[in-house]
């Protein structure tokens, strides 16, 4: 709870952002193996479950795992768009960097504080 005072909601949103990160370089790394379902995290609706339970839990991201629609699918049953799946990735890793970069600054902040800086 102390941890939720000091960052707010950004420390869920990492491990949120760290989640969802695995979830699409798996979907990259089966870009060709047969019958492959691409799945995606839907980053609101986890974030919004790990803020209700207060902790971050298997059955938050769970909830929010969805399997992706594929706008021309294979003929071998993979669902797996590789332009769609590194674009994601991509804008998954920008967001992560900017909530890593953020909570850098308040530690910063916190620590030029105890220091009386």
């Amino acid at each position: 709870m102390a941890n939720d005072l000091l960052f707010g909601i950004h420390g869920a949103a990492l491990e949120v952002r760290s989640q969802r990160m695995g979830v699409l370089a798996s979907n990259i790394a089966n870009a060709s193996t047969p019958g492959f379902k691409a799945k995606d995290i839907d980053f609101s609706k986890a974030l919004n479950a790990v803020s209700a339970q207060g902790e971050m839990s298997d059955s938050a991201i769970q909830a929010a795992t969805l399997f992706r629609n594929p706008l021309q699918p294979s003929l071998d049953g993979n669902t797996v768009e590789l332009a769609t799946e590194q674009t994601a990735f991509a804008e998954n890793a920008v967001q992560y960097q900017t909530t890593l970069s953020f909570l850098n600054g308040r530690i910063n902040q916190i620590t030029r504080a105890l220091r009386g800086e």
